[in-house]
């Protein structure tokens, strides 16, 4: 036996009711639809969360919190991973070429997670000062990118 002879158990599999295909078939006409109405017409879709005409549910919650639209989204790197890769010499691309960052966003942010041995130089636009005090304490140097705008 194989899967191309399986079959499902007799009487499980209900054939689909045809609708609209004469007088002697029970559901001729208006095909189960009733007569007039938005369901009854062809192309008629309901909106989702669609209540019957009560409010829904999704504009009887009360909305909470705030968005702040001018709030900046950083790549964000540890020291640790820099640690880990061969590099002396940091910025926004190389990261972006190694696949350490996937999208720069508003910038990158350096972050001091992690142990820092060698001796690296690295440009970003911020960094905390546990990764900055990291960085130097190892022997490397801080750059900040668009410092001076």
């Amino acid at each position: 036996m194989n899967l191309s002879q399986l079959k499902p158990p007799a009487g499980q599999q209900k054939a689909k009711r045809r609708v609209g295909r004469g007088m002697g078939t029970g559901r001729q006409k208006t095909s189960g639809r009733g007569h007039k109405g938005a369901r009854s017409v062809s192309g008629y879709s309901m909106m989702r969360g669609f209540e019957g005409g009560q409010m829904p549910l999704h504009r009887r919650l009360p909305k909470r919190g705030f968005t702040n639209i001018f709030k900046k989204h950083f790549a964000i790197v540890n020291v640790g991973k820099l640690e880990k890769l061969e590099a002396t010499s940091f910025d926004p691309g190389v990261l972006l070429e190694l696949g350490v960052i996937h999208k720069l966003e508003d910038g990158l942010k350096i972050l001091g997670s992690g142990e820092l041995t060698k001796k690296i130089v690295v440009k970003a636009h911020l960094f905390s000062a546990s990764a900055k005090q990291k960085i130097e304490a190892a022997g490397g140097s801080v750059e900040l990118i668009g410092a001076g705008e």
